[in-house]
C-alpha cells in the first residue's frame, strides 16, 4: 500500500492567492491547488490571512461578506499561527542573520513558531536554510 506522507508545511500570501486566483498563470494555479490539496497540512498567519484578504479585496472586488467567509474557513481548515511576544522578538535576530526584509522576517519566525519544517512561497532566496529546521521551497 502506498502511503502519502503529508508534510506540516507553512504557506505564504503568495501560494494562496495563486491557487485562489485562475487567470493568466495556468500552471502556478494548478502547482499551488495540487500543493494544498495534496502534498502538505498548511499552516499559516495572521499576517498570511490579512495579506490575502487584502489582495482579494483589491484584485478580485471580494465582498465583505466573502471575506468574513474566508477567514473562518482558514480558522476552522488551517492552524493559525497568532503574532504574539516570542514571533515578534525572534524576527530581529531573523533579519539580522539570513539578511531578510521585516516581513519576511514575521513570515519565517511564524514558521518556526509553528514548527513546520517546510517554507513555501515565491518570495525570500531559493533553497534558504534556517537555523537547520525550515526549508524555503
Amino acid at each position: 500500500m502506498n502511503e502519502t506522507i503529508v508534510k506540516v508545511a507553512f504557506v505564504d500570501t503568495n501560494i494562496w492567492l495563486y491557487a485562489f486566483l485562475n487567470g493568466q498563470d495556468d500552471p502556478k494555479h494548478a502547482t499551488a491547488k495540487t500543493l494544498l490539496q495534496q502534498q502538505c497540512k498548511p499552516v499559516i498567519s495572521t499576517q498570511v490571512i490579512n495579506e490575502v484578504c487584502l489582495n482579494l479585496l483589491k484584485k478580485v472586488k471580494f465582498t465583505e461578506k466573502q471575506i468574513g467567509q474566508l477567514i473562518e474557513s482558514f480558522y476552522e481548515k488551517y492552524r493559525v499561527i497568532q503574532f504574539g511576544r516570542i514571533v515578534l522578538l525572534e524576527a530581529p535576530g531573523l533579519r539580522q542573520r539570513y539578511s531578510l526584509s521585516f516581513w519576511d522576517s514575521l513570515i519565517i519566525s511564524s514558521a518556526l513558531q509553528s514548527n513546520a519544517s517546510i517554507l513555501y512561497s515565491e518570495d525570500m532566496q531559493d533553497r534558504l536554510v534556517v537555523d537547520n529546521r525550515l526549508r524555503k521551497s
